[in-house]
């Protein structure tokens, strides 16, 4: 069974800004709808860029350290053990920052839906993802600038 405090890391990402490791410890406990993550951000990085989710209700605990968390009400600092929920749409929006000079580990709690939308808020791009953790996966990233934007019944443009 996993152990949130000492996981076996399923992924690494080496994207400057935004490395870390995670743990997918939902689905390594057999979880097919919940999707439960420990991650570890060093000193610096950021889990994702400012997002927020159109089908997902997400929500975080502070094992370890002091991540800075960005919402649309602005930046503050979590305490281990704090535990905050970002609810669907950009009222949701959220980014975790780590700016001090020691590693970090969240856990992160999502309901893991096969299909969800979520809108990169500072880069215009919105990412439409299905059948996330599955061999079958896709995923999608759009500009929403550049996006054809049609009502239903109209023909899309050629």
């Amino acid at each position: 069974m996993p152990n949130i405090f000492d996981p076996q890391w399923d992924e690494q990402r080496d994207k400057e800004g935004f490395s870390r490791v995670r743990a997918f410890v939902g689905r390594q406990a057999g979880a097919e709808k919940l999707g439960v993550s420990v991650w570890e951000l060093g000193p610096g990085e950021a889990s994702y860029p400012y997002h927020f989710h159109y089908a997902e209700e997400e929500a975080l605990i502070v094992l370890s350290g002091r991540p800075s968390l960005r919402t649309p009400e602005g930046w503050r600092d979590l305490e281990p053990g704090e535990l905050v929920v970002f609810p669907v749409g950009p009222g949701g929006a959220h980014q975790i920052v780590n700016r001090t000079d020691e590693s970090l580990r969240i856990l992160c709690l999502s309901a893991n839906s096969d299909v969800e939308v979520v809108e990169y808020v500072d880069s215009g791009k919105t990412g439409a993802y299905a059948n996330r953790g599955k061999p079958n996966a896709r995923r999608e990233i759009f500009m929403r600038d550049t996006a054809v934007d049609y009502w239903q019944g109209e023909e899309p443009p050629a």
